[in-house]
């Protein structure tokens, strides 16, 4: 089967935890290692992203072993049920341990500010990217970090830098401020309050997995996408 043509219904999470795994090369323009590699299982072959522990660069805010985070990052996705972040599995790879997430197919001159001025039909997408970081305390959320897939999904990638017990929320998505939550999307978050699922809690610190509660606490009883007063919560660069 071609590279990523899996079908839907497959076990990509299976085919990422057990799959051979083959460095294709490095992506370019990453602060840390991060590798483009073929996965190859039961004879489908798609393409997936590895970052290994060992290509992190020491961070003075965030202890070593940001791969665990990107985990992190799409079990919360999948927990919200809005499944934006890319299937994601922890593993041993060609150097050692690392996240291995799926490879999204997407068109490269889309972005978050193109998508939000382009595709009004996508805005509800992008107010779940908008929840999903403030709960993940997503600190860099460039526009680039924003993906159109060519089937008009929109996914979030990179969340090495997400979780920190101190808010750090830094991100290009602030057009919804001031807006009602949406009823689903305070239904898919407030579970949280009482209950982080294990398999994320068991990837963060304890005063971690109490600051995602208390975010996602404030934010269900301000009932409404918060807004910017300061003007610096943004990442640099925006793209």
């Amino acid at each position: 089967m071609p590279a990523n043509e899996l079908n839907p219904d497959s076990n990509i999470v299976h085919a990422l935890e057990h799959g051979d795994v083959t460095i294709i090369g490095r992506m370019p323009h990453s602060s840390n290692a991060t590798f483009l590699v073929s996965v190859q299982c039961d004879g489908t072959s798609f393409q997936a992203i590895y970052k290994p522990l060992r290509g992190e660069r020491p961070l003075w805010d965030f202890e070593p072993g940001l791969h665990r985070r990107e985990i992190a990052a799409y079990l919360l996705s999948q927990a919200m049920g809005i499944n934006m972040v890319p299937p994601t599995v922890l593993r041993e790879g060609p150097l050692g341990e690392g996240s291995l997430q799926y490879f999204i197919d997407a068109d490269v001159e889309q972005h978050y500010f193109n998508i939000f001025e382009q595709r009004e039909d996508l805005h509800d997408q992008l107010r779940a990217m908008c929840v999903f970081d403030i709960v993940a305390n997503n600190t860099d959320r460039k526009a680039g970090h924003c993906l159109l897939g060519l089937d008009d999904k929109v996914w979030g990638i990179d969340h090495g830098v997400c979780f920190s017990a101190d808010f750090k929320l830094r991100t290009v998505i602030w057009e919804f401020g001031g807006e009602p939550l949406p009823d689903h999307l305070h239904a898919a978050i407030e579970p949280l309050i009482e209950t982080v699922p294990l398999s994320i809690a068991t990837l963060l610190s304890s005063d971690e997995v109490s600051a995602l509660q208390e975010r996602v606490q404030w934010l269900c009883e301000g009932g409404a996408f918060p807004i910017d007063r300061s003007g610096s919560r943004y990442p640099w660069p925006l793209v």
